[in-house]
């Protein structure tokens, strides 16, 4: 086994990011589409087609995991070695950026397999830079068991798979349970509205001294997030004409509340802290040492605030984001495993048993479940973050039975998100030039947070503007 820690400058977003049309292609409230059948399988592998040796170069865990992670991720190489002892794993840590994922996978610096979140899917498939694995995906015993709506963010337009949705989330409301008791708030009630979410913002700062909410601003993060907010106080920022046309609608009344939201909170209040220039990892850090009471963020990001940053258990909370108007929702989305298009046949074929053997197995098949769980709780890592079901809802909560008894993570302090997540909406990320997009949103809400006389509809017409020409490129 080659398992090597090499830093590779590309990934993760959690923003993450786009769009889970699970639950709900319509923007109602609709449970993801179950199969008729359901696939669990002992060795759900493709086809194996040569026992000529290989070699691939696989993505591992972000730079900054502990020792544990990566001492967990190199037990499951070690079981696939064993598996298939004629492919050779090479793994390289990895975090997708945006502005440098582009010339990381044109430079030939990526691996064989990585990791994209759904919104960049397309665009990639468009531009020939993904493998076509259509043939080899169709071999999986469960491919007919995936939530077509999911699905779909990894196809092209010609209908083939050129990447597998492994995980989908719904942004959900963090919490520091801590700080919430010491400003005298009930961690068991967090807020509702967004009214509460003020108040109880405001009270963190006062009582203790740390930001009472906080906002990520940059590496497309803000434009993320701001969508986030733009979708539960019922508008949109993209418009899909249904002709291959898009149109900006950035600037509408549910972005300017969530703006006013952001500008009431940092300079009426004073209770958003003094960090203004958040990302992904930053952010999490920072929750996780304690200097943050309140952010919002794809669900699933407890496990890397474990990995990464050593988060103290009893201080998590998750609960869902309050909504505000009738068209009001959950922005979902989720990430991708796919295969480089330099990637020769044997490569492509190693590739995919790695993606079923690494993303997958764990999800349909319970000794695979099972077997993953016991090498993670071993290594203190997270079992049972909570997440989207990407075949059915009932396999989900099957697969999470399977591994009841190796589950760690403090599901109690999330039950403010598990108990509600199913029954509100979730609505896609934009389609068209997703990131781009974010791009131009992020100096919106830095603005807003840096210069107190911003002016909000000047902002955002501009931001439309640059939008807009993006969109008729």
């Amino acid at each position: 086994m080659k398992s090597t820690r090499t830093y590779v400058a590309l990934a993760l977003a959690t923003v993450l990011t786009t769009s889970l049309a699970a639950c709900s292609s319509d923007s109602k409230n609709e449970e993801p589409a179950a199969s008729d059948t359901t696939t669990t399988t002992t060795d759900s592998s493709p086809t194996e087609e040569s026992d000529a040796p290989v070699t691939i170069k696989v993505v591992s865990l972000t730079p900054g995991s502990s020792d544990e992670a990566f001492a967990a991720f190199d037990e499951q190489v070690k079981a696939f070695e064993a598996k298939y002892k004629n492919i050779t794993v090479e793994s390289q840590e990895y975090e997708w950026l945006p502005d440098k994922f582009a010339a990381d996978l044109a430079g030939g610096t990526l691996p064989d397999v990585f990791q994209v979140p759904f919104t960049d899917g397309r665009g990639l498939i468009e531009n020939g830079q993904l493998a076509d694995i259509d043939a080899l995906f169709k071999e999986l015993p469960y491919a007919g068991d995936f939530n077509p709506n999911v699905l779909q963010a990894g196809q092209g337009a010609d209908g083939k798979v050129y990447a597998i949705p492994y995980s989908a989330y719904g942004v959900g409301l963090h919490y520091n349970r801590t700080l919430f008791k010491e400003a005298g708030l009930d961690p068991d009630k967090p807020p509702t509205t967004w009214d509460e979410v003020r108040a109880d913002a405001k009270a963190i700062a006062e009582k203790t001294g740390q930001a009472g909410y906080s906002m990520m601003t940059q590496g497309n993060t803000g434009g993320w997030q701001l969508t986030v907010a733009t979708y539960a106080h019922g508008g949109r920022i993209q418009v899909d004409n249904g002709d291959g046309t898009y149109t900006s609608t950035a600037n509408n009344d549910g972005t300017k509340k969530a703006l006013e939201f952001l500008k009431t909170l940092r300079w009426e209040d004073n209770s958003m802290g003094s960090n203004f220039l958040y990302d992904w990892g930053s952010i999490n850090q920072d929750f996780a040492a304690g200097k943050i009471g309140m952010y919002t963020s794809g669900n699933d990001v407890y496990t890397n605030m474990v990995m990464a940053n050593n988060i103290n258990p009893d201080d998590y909370g998750l609960t869902v984001i309050p909504l505000d108007g009738a068209d009001a929702g959950v922005l979902g989305g989720g990430n991708l495993a796919a295969v480089s298009a330099k990637a020769d046949d044997a490569v492509k074929a190693a590739a995919m048993k790695w993606i079923d053997f690494y993303y997958m197995g764990k999800q349909i098949d319970k000794d695979s479940a099972v077997a993953n769980a016991k090498i993670q709780a071993a290594s203190n890592q997270p079992v049972g973050t909570p997440a989207l079901p990407i075949f059915s809802k009932e396999l989900y909560n099957e697969s999470q039975e399977w591994i009841k008894d190796y589950i760690n993570v403090p599901l109690a302090q999330m039950t403010g998100y598990t108990d509600k997540i199913f029954d509100l909406p979730l609505i896609n990320e934009p389609t068209a030039k997703t990131q781009d997009s974010y791009a131009e949103l992020d100096p919106v809400v830095q603005a807003v947070l840096t210069d107190k006389n911003a002016n909000i509809d000047s902002l955002l017409s501009t931001a439309d503007k640059n939008i807009q020409r993006l969109l008729d490129r």
